[in-house]
């Protein structure tokens, strides 16, 4: 495996540092602390015409065809300045994807160009319900066949950008009494369809910025076309949908770490104590080339699992090994930066408060790291035996 950018992956990902230091650091502050999301949901369609709702996506659906690595790097670049988008991108991305995999040619074309392309401001992935959090097989929202419809009846929690999507990817149960797990189907319900409900939105601890709400349907008439794949066979391909997220979850938490270790590093070099720079001090140095470590291994660990993936190979515990790693990695970066600044560092007149609680959620969401020890482990014992 040759780790080095080709030209183009290396164009796209400066492409997205200049717009992340230009267009979304300086309002990824003010995202944090108002409701306002204005200024997001404009930099989010600018993202969309630089091409970067559907970089793994086919040009002849609007996207970039960039693959799988070039995505892991433009994450990265876009969350070291602000994570609301960041997650943005990587769910919108990741609906993309879902449909270009196992939509129809009529709903591909219908509905890819326009996530990419920004006249959707974003799409939402609903799957996780109260009950049916590690464990989505366990869903309760059931989707009743009545002639030309299906009816969809259930609540849908933690959804991303669910106030502003424009469609809406969607699991429900079709066949109750199948095995747990195999009667589970697909489908896209549009925006603005009666009995599509977008309800209460959670106050966070970070990521202010990106909405999460839950989603409701009550007797939701969606038309038999809205079916995506085979009948009773979407929960797999939801579980093949999400290896694929945590490619862009982990970047993700790459992204928050290291503007934490940036930022905290710059700083001990400039903030004296004791009559020299704290950076001259072991307890430090070793911070900083602790982090600086784990963070490098997560990079290589998500540029393998981006690999195989964009090489049609299998990926699904590289992808679990990248997230969880990568994700506590960062953690662990903006902790520690915080601890560089001391006080300071607890105040949100410097960034590294934020980025403590923006990467917080990034060992929990598109899988939590428990779950992804299951995998890797069930991989590893596969071999074994």
């Amino acid at each position: 495996m040759f780790l080095e950018l080709t030209e183009e992956q290396k164009l796209i990902q400066e492409t997205a540092r200049d717009f992340a230091v230009n267009e979304l650091e300086p309002v990824a502050a003010g995202l944090d602390q108002s409701d306002d999301r204005t200024p997001m949901l404009d930099n989010l369609r600018k993202l969309a015409e630089l091409g970067f709702m559907g970089l793994n996506v086919s040009e002849s659906y609007g996207g970039s065809e960039a693959g799988v690595i070039a995505f892991s790097v433009a994450m990265t670049e876009i969350a070291r300045a602000c994570a609301s988008t960041a997650v943005t991108v990587s769910v919108n991305n990741m609906a993309a994807e879902v449909i270009q995999a196992i939509g129809t040619e009529e709903q591909k074309r219908a509905y890819i160009p326009r996530i990419c392309s920004g006249e959707f401001t974003a799409a939402s992935f609903c799957l996780t319900e109260t009950c049916a959090g590690s464990d989505p097989s366990g869903m309760m929202t059931q989707a009743f066949d009545d002639g030309d419809s299906y009816v969809l009846d259930g609540t849908k929690l933690f959804i991303t950008s669910a106030p502003y999507s424009g469609i809406y990817v969607v699991w429900a149960v079709t066949d109750k009494d199948a095995p747990k797990g195999k009667g589970i189907s697909c489908f896209l319900v549009e925006a603005g369809t009666p009995g599509l409900i977008v309800g209460k939105e959670e106050r966070k601890m970070g990521q202010h910025g990106s909405a999460t709400n839950e989603v409701l349907f009550q007797s939701c008439r969606i038309p038999k076309s809205a079916l995506m794949g085979k009948l009773n066979d979407g929960f797999r391909t939801a579980v093949a949908e999400l290896a694929g997220g945590r490619i862009g979850i982990g970047s993700l938490g790459l992204g928050v770490g290291l503007a934490a270790m940036d930022f905290a590093t710059r700083y001990t070099t400039e903030r004296s104590q004791f009559g020299q720079k704290i950076s001259s001090f072991q307890a430090i140095q070793w911070k900083i080339a602790d982090r600086y470590t784990e963070l490098e291994a997560s990079r290589l660990l998500l540029m393998q699992a981006a690999w195989r993936k964009e090489n049609g190979k299998s990926f699904a515990k590289e992808a679990s090994m990248a997230k969880m790693y990568a994700t506590e990695s960062a953690n662990r970066a903006c902790y520690d930066a915080v601890q560089m600044l001391g006080g300071y560092g607890y105040t949100r007149d410097f960034p590294v408060e934020r980025y403590a609680r923006d990467a917080r959620i990034t060992s929990i969401y598109e899988g939590t790291n428990e779950i992804q020890r299951v995998i890797i482990s069930r991989e590893i014992l596969r071999n074994f035996a």
